[in-house]
């Protein structure tokens, strides 16, 4: 009955496997081996694209974090949602890894931010006001913090406002999967397509152990050099990076993290029939991946909890319950008789 985060369900049992699988013989170090090689090559084909380069880490902290440090100058400012996890969840690791870089935060109804509201923000920049921080960077969540989704052509819209104005974009995928099945449409749609720079590319909440890639898209692969001593320099570059990559190279096999993407997103949905069934229960967003937003009456909530429920009140309201890739309908069923 835990619905507390799909960082809470444990690793899937291919990934597992895999690592047993690397944990043979000797293999290159710090990236040069042939599993991450692997992982490179199988990413080209999924992104259908060769112009790519990429880099693995465990965390998506880390990952963000290193994005945004090679393509945002210390003396410039990253434009992201108010919500966002690089704002509200990575203690100023943003901040910290480019040297100094602001956050400049946007408002958004459902965790998005629109069109309009980006081109007020961006229609005040003078890059010839020195007192003032520039962006250099739009930060993009998919899904957002409130779980829901951007379309492609919602990406696309903001993505040229962006680069009209000299932006690189960095997408916050960490649960980029569940957003895919949503939506229905290609990896590739739903980022470098559309314009996207720089993808930070979530396995752990699919069902790895700690998996989340960095994927440089077109001219921003150039950058991969400098993001490799970043990483270096920040402790970014295990020695064995192939345990790493051989969890990512287990999920993406046959389609198997969209696959478990599909099923949390599904227990979501079921989730939220049985929560509406309670009275005074109501969702805040609509359910577009593997999370639940809703308000509930706080003596629904303290019941949940007695009964033996894990789930998070949510900084702006109301709680949050999550559903993981080990979620069963019968794990559903079981909270909610327990009630």
């Amino acid at each position: 009955m835990d619905f507390s985060s799909d960082t809470s369900a444990p690793a899937h049992p291919a990934v597992i496997e895999a690592i047993g699988e690397a944990n043979t013989g000797q293999a290159s170090s710090y990236g040069a081996d042939h599993t991450t090689l692997a992982l490179e090559s199988r990413l080209k084909a999924i992104f259908e694209t060769d112009d790519l380069a990429i880099w693995p880490t465990a965390s998506g902290t880390a990952a963000n974090a290193l994005a945004l440090s090679v393509i945002c100058p210390s003396t410039h400012s990253i434009l992201c949602h108010s919500d966002a996890h690089i704002e509200q969840d990575e203690r100023g690791a943003p901040e910290f890894f480019t040297g100094g870089a602001k956050l400049h935060l946007i408002d958004g109804a459902n965790g998005k931010i629109t069109t309009s509201d980006l081109q007020s923000v961006l229609a005040t920049v003078d890059e010839r006001f020195v007192h003032a921080v520039p962006p250099a960077v739009l930060s993009l969540t998919n899904l957002t913090e409130w779980g829901t989704v951007y379309t492609p052509a919602e990406i696309g819209e903001l993505v040229k406002l962006a680069h009209g104005k000299g932006l690189k974009v960095h997408l916050d995928g960490a649960r980029l999967a569940n957003a895919l099945v949503t939506l229905r449409v290609s990896p590739a749609e739903l980022t470098w397509k559309v314009g996207v720079d720089v993808l930070t590319f979530g396995l752990t909440k699919t069902g790895a152990m700690g998996c989340e890639i960095i994927v440089f898209f077109g001219a921003a692969a150039d950058t991969i050099g400098a993001l490799k001593a970043r990483a270096k320099r920040s402790g970014h570059m295990p020695p064995k990076l192939r345990y790493i990559s051989s969890q990512g190279l287990a999920l993406l096999e046959n389609g198997l993290w969209l696959d478990l993407a599909g099923h949390a997103n599904a227990m979501a949905t079921a989730f939220s029939k049985r929560l509406l069934e309670l009275p005074g229960a109501s969702l805040i967003t609509p359910v577009e991946g593997n999370e639940v937003f809703a308000n509930i009456p706080g003596d629904l909530a303290e019941r949940m909890l007695s009964s033996g429920w894990t789930f998070y009140p949510w900084p702006g309201g109301g709680y949050r319950f999550v559903c993981a890739w080990s979620t069963q309908i019968e794990d559903i069923n079981a909270a909610f008789s327990a009630l």
